[in-house]
């Protein structure tokens, strides 16, 4: 209350609380992985102050920026897709922030002169999410283990992957920078070998495929010396029902398709492909060439997406829900109107009861049944029934 000298009665004098910071999602082309949720996977932003005397308010708390890769996907413990930041700049709000509880002098009516209760600061939004990042790679080298795809990576970039002649030597993707020239770089990505199978999730198929999903232009390796004896052609059938299955657009992205090991060659390469040999050299420079203007025709024809962002508006109104023999008053506001910093002064009785009745609370709880005793909640709070309370 003001309390001041000539003044003595001067009225409710409390000022609003600040509305909680926000939570905030950002890609940006500077951030190179989510390594830091490792070991410290919260984010929690500041809390607004409390309003104080000659009706001043509190300071809002300060959000938090989350700086994220590029290609990250947020996904809730569901699954559902919640945003697809893609390129730098792309935001998303991650939790929003609670909103401020009204000081008294916001309770001053000329029926109520006086009001010795306020309201309490709402609560933000607390949330578990799955962050997973797909390459953003201008190529990906696509082919079964040990297709030479490390070996060739390691030769027309400064990449130096795992090489060793057994299946599954490369267990995570691998990305070099291919400079064509002074102006013209590319960046390849080297995705662990496709079995048959891979869209059904064998051999971490679903793992390695979604890194796929993001390159401009495929690079399908088929082996002329493979390990199982496949043939080329076989190979190439195979990875191109793998793509199909896991993303039938795939097949629509330009790709070329390049038939490896040719200086140890058991088998003819099929028509059409770029015949290579990454140890010896043969065939790299003119791959790299064929490779640079696919993505420059890519580059130019693209057009930059908005982020991916779900919009999932709030409820509105107010609903009814039963647990047990409790019925659940649901709905911002009705819940905002008993948060109160005292519900037990003739004046805050009154002032729930004048809300809640304007809100339509009484009828939609004899719509859901209730009868005299029972137990209604809404928030925290929890009241006997009477009929004709809230009328």
């Amino acid at each position: 209350m003001r309390r001041e000298s000539h003044t003595p009665l001067g009225g409710p004098d409390g000022g609003d609380g600040g509305k909680g910071g926000d939570v905030w999602m950002i890609a940006d082309h500077n951030a190179a992985s989510l390594l830091s949720f490792r070991d410290h996977p919260h984010r929690r932003a500041d809390d607004g102050t409390h309003g104080s005397g000659k009706r001043k308010h509190g300071h809002t708390g300060e959000d938090v920026i989350v700086m994220v890769p590029e290609g990250t996907t947020v996904r809730n413990f569901d699954g559902e897709l919640l945003a697809d930041l893609q390129s730098s700049g792309d935001k998303w709000l991650a939790a929003r922030g609670g909103r401020g509880g009204k000081g008294n002098a916001r309770f001053l009516s000329n029926r109520r002169r006086a009001p010795d209760f306020a309201e309490q600061g709402e609560e933000g939004e607390e949330n578990w999410m799955r962050l997973e990042l797909k390459l953003l790679a201008d190529v990906a080298l696509v082919g079964f283990p040990n297709a030479g795809k490390s070996t060739l990576i390691s030769r027309i970039s400064a990449a130096k992957p795992k090489i060793a002649n057994y299946p599954f030597t490369t267990l995570e993707p691998n990305l070099g920078v291919v400079r064509v020239d002074d102006s013209t770089e590319l960046v390849v990505a080297d995705i662990p070998g496709l079995i048959e199978g891979a869209n059904e999730g064998k051999g971490l198929g679903h793992q390695f495929l979604r890194h796929i999903e993001r390159a401009s232009v495929l690079c399908l390796l088929v082996d002329l010396l493979p390990i199982d004896g496949r043939p080329p052609e076989e190979q190439l059938e195979v990875l191109l029902a793998e793509l199909r299955a896991y993303q039938p657009e795939l097949l629509d992205r330009p790709r070329v398709i390049v038939a490896s090991k040719s200086d140890v060659a058991q088998f003819d390469a099929p028509e059409g492909t770029h015949i290579i040999s990454s140890v010896v050299g043969t065939g790299l420079d003119t791959l790299v060439g064929k490779l640079a203007v696919l993505v420059s025709q890519a580059r130019e024809a693209e057009v930059k997406r908005a982020p991916t962002i779900i919009h999932r508006p709030e409820p509105v109104g107010i609903w009814i829900e039963r647990e047990n023999n409790t019925l659940i008053v649901c709905g911002r506001s009705a819940e905002r109107v008993v948060a109160l910093s005292d519900v037990t002064t003739p004046d805050a009785v009154e002032y729930i009861r004048q809300r809640l009745g304007s809100l339509g609370v009484e009828k939609a709880l004899r719509k859901a049944g209730a009868h005299q005793g029972d137990i209604v909640r809404i928030g925290d709070t929890e009241f006997e029934y009477e009929e004709d309370l809230l009328s």
